[in-house]
């Protein structure tokens, strides 16, 4: 499958708000409304910092097909910056055609022209088609790291305890 591969821009809304709806129900999550995602997508697209972009979307024959949700960090040990691979989804009747790997490249050819030095992800233990795919990538793992997070009461009590 011929699989064309883009930075998301403003024109892009509704095609990430299909993707995002999608991947939510993948992760197992409540569903998404189709207006809050197109909202959000919108506002993603059109008022984000125009910096660095922020979603790559996979198509093939004319549809959206896959999805890439990254951050650039500036991490101080090498003064590389890096590529966060937040989210990679493939919708599913495209799995396992090349959606994923074509995301990946894309990603991967955009590093060293903008001075990136490596892709950090992170992937849920159970999933085992992830898990797959990165090592079929050559990802190492490093199992040394401990995956955190602050949200909800957490995050808003932060302030309250400075």
């Amino acid at each position: 499958m011929a699989v064309d591969v883009r930075w998301a821009t403003a024109g892009d809304a509704a095609a990430l708000a299909v993707m995002l709806r999608e991947m939510a129900v993948h992760y197992r999550q409540p569903p998404l409304e189709a207006d809050r995602a197109l909202s959000a997508a919108e506002k993603w697209l059109g008022q984000e910092s125009p910096a660095y972009p922020h979603f790559a979307l996979a198509f093939a024959k004319g549809e959206v097909c896959g999805l890439a949700s990254v951050a650039i960090a500036h991490p101080g040990i090498d003064l590389e910056r890096l590529l966060f691979l937040k989210d990679l989804f493939v919708r599913e009747n495209a799995r396992n055609a090349g959606v994923g790997r074509a995301l990946m490249a894309f990603l991967a050819s955009h590093c060293p022209r903008e001075g990136i030095g490596r892709i950090d992800l992170t992937t849920e233990d159970w999933n085992e088609g992830a898990l797959r795919f990165y090592d079929g990538l050559g990802a190492e793992r490093h199992d040394q790291k401990v995956f955190l997070r602050l949200s909800g009461e957490a995050l808003k009590a932060i302030p309250a305890r400075s």
